[in-house]
């Protein structure tokens, strides 16, 4: 029988960076794969490159799936890094604490509030935020940040463990910095906003207000790394190449990017050593990343759903899903940015058709698909309106959302492929809602576009709506190739 992957049998020469030592630095809410293979992987080799007390105390949210094999394994685990050409292993060890902040958000809370830790790192997704989507504030009347507002309650959402503990730090004064790694434009801002905000509806005091506005920061940040879900053959795969078993290892893509505003309140790891950008620029690359990447992969994600492609790389070999992203990039998303100085487009690109077409990733179209109702907010709205306002009409941004309809809130007597079931989507109910009673499919999007699940100025644009009403029935009636053939038709 194959041994267990633990600290003391970390095959030779296959530690990433360095490890960790015990006293921790960062505070990490969101330990799922994504974290395990970007923030985690940058620190290691951070450390590597400068030393530091930077070991991480991670929480997951409310699952111990990763976190229960974590622990039986002294908190380490293994990266397989999947590329066209095949696939290679190394090990990380940087976690020196695990835990599940659902099972006990005082500890959460408490983390924050030590002194000793300089940074609270997030990977929550979208909907980790709890934002209204139609206003872009915190959810005020979320029924578990209204929870967390009570005084003296326990806190159970992210953005309510973080405000709770920085209200009990600013007895101590130490200087803070909290980083959201999720693809949220502007993402430091936006979480410092939702802070704030929680602060001011839960009474904090003066001197808490004064101490989060002047001493801790919320630096902006772009992330990119594909890292799918976890499979058997990875776990098999592993074992091959490193002679051990680990139960909870993280399958990514060979690319990795951050960068990073250098804005850190109490300092940082030495990321620029471990290869992240520290750059003026960052709302640049954010629209790279959310616009390019991100937007062009709901694309792909939703057609390929309807077109019964199980995997992105799948999808991406359709000619029809590979020629209508390609036309996003070109005719929506490029004309509504300005990419960051001496950023090669051309090459980015190039880089992302190699990216989605490794077939090793097996990223699933459901997976990347899922939580559609929180992501698109981050990847049409502002594109769309930027054209929209020119009087030009975004059709592929358009295909995008009459998709992602058709995958989550399909018109009456439309039926998408089995595997639309498979989308994690939050809204589901509240788009049910919506959309019950609608008279046809013009109706249907109407309710949708005005009930609040788009900014009110996307809404009030009739003529895009009508054009998602358009596409969403031609995905209805004769698929989703058609609809794309007749979005490039209206270029």
């Amino acid at each position: 029988m194959t041994e267990v992957l633990g600290r003391g049998n970390v095959p030779a020469g296959s530690l990433i960076g360095a490890s960790a030592p015990d006293r921790t630095g960062i505070v990490h809410l969101g330990l799922g794969n994504f974290h395990r293979a970007h923030g985690a992987v940058y620190t290691a080799r951070a450390m590597a490159a400068e030393g530091g007390d930077w070991g991480i105390r991670g929480f997951a949210h409310s699952s111990d799936r990763v976190v229960a094999p974590m622990r039986a394994q002294d908190n380490v685990y293994s990266i397989l890094q999947l590329t066209e050409h095949g696939a290679e292993a190394g090990v990380v060890d940087v976690h020196r604490d695990t835990g599940v902040a659902a099972h006990d958000p005082a500890a959460v809370v408490e983390a924050i509030a030590d002194p000793a830790h300089r940074i609270v790192t997030l990977t929550v997704s979208e909907v980790g935020y709890t934002r209204d989507s139609a206003s872009g504030r915190l959810a005020l009347d979320h029924p578990d940040v209204a929870a967390d507002l009570v005084a003296g309650a326990t806190p159970r959402t992210a953005v309510g463990m973080i405000a709770r503990g920085l209200e009990k730090r600013a007895a101590s004064g130490e200087p803070f910095t909290v980083l959201s790694c999720d693809n949220l434009q502007s993402n430091g801002d936006v979480t410092r906003g939702v802070v704030e905000e929680f602060l001011h509806a839960a009474g904090a005091s003066d001197d808490v207000l004064s101490f989060v506005a002047g001493s801790v920061s919320f630096p902006n940040g772009m992330v990119d790394r594909i890292v799918p879900k976890t499979t058997d053959e990875h776990s098999r795969l592993v074992r091959d190449l490193l002679g051990v078993s680990d139960h909870c290892p993280v399958p990514a893509e060979d690319f990795t990017m951050w960068v990073l505003e250098d804005a850190f309140a109490g300092g940082r790891p030495a990321w620029e050593r471990a290869g992240a950008t520290f750059s003026n620029e960052i709302e640049a690359y954010e629209l790279v990343k959310l616009r390019l990447l991100n937007g062009s992969h709901s694309l792909i994600a939703y057609l390929g759903v309807l077109s019964g492609a199980p995997t992105i790389d799948v999808a991406w070999g359709r000619d029809f899903v590979r020629e209508a992203v390609l036309a996003e990039i070109r005719d929506d998303y490029l004309p509504t940015f300005t990419p960051p100085t001496g950023f090669d487009v051309d090459a980015y690109v190039s880089q992302l058709d190699a990216r989605w077409r490794n077939p090793l990733i097996g990223h699933a179209t459901t997976q990347v698909g899922s939580d559609g109702s929180a992501k698109l907010l981050q990847r049409i709205p502002e594109a769309a309106l930027s054209h929209l306002r020119r009087g030009g009409m975004p059709h592929h941004l358009a295909l995008c959302t009459a998709a992602w309809i058709a995958c989550v809130a399909p018109p009456r007597g439309f039926s998408p492929d089995p595997l639309a079931d498979r989308i994690a989507e939050p809204a589901r109910d509240r788009l049910a809602a919506a959309v019950d009673g609608a008279t046809g499919i013009a109706d249907h999007v109407r309710r949708i576009m005005h009930g609040g699940f788009f900014p009110e100025a996307l809404a009030e644009q009739e003529g895009f709506t009508a054009r998602v009403a358009e596409l969403l029935t031609a995905i209805t009636r004769d698929g989703a190739a058609a609809a794309a053939a007749d979005a490039a038709a209206a270029r």
